[in-house]
């Protein structure tokens, strides 16, 4: 689940910036640039405590 979360958010951050191009509403929209990075990193929270928890 936390890999999922951290290529959303980075796909979300890049539609967001505008460097991804596509026919997507979210493309260019400053918001999905800075909520993207925010899925990301509870992305990295959740793989780093799934590491921890193997351990």
């Amino acid at each position: 689940m936390g890999v999922l979360l951290i290529l959303v958010g980075l796909i979300w951050t890049l539609q967001g910036l505008g460097v991804l191009k596509g026919s997507s509403p979210m493309t260019g929209v400053t918001l999905w640039a800075i909520i993207g990075p925010i899925v990301a990193v509870v992305g990295v929270v959740l793989v780093a405590r799934a590491s921890r928890a193997s351990s």
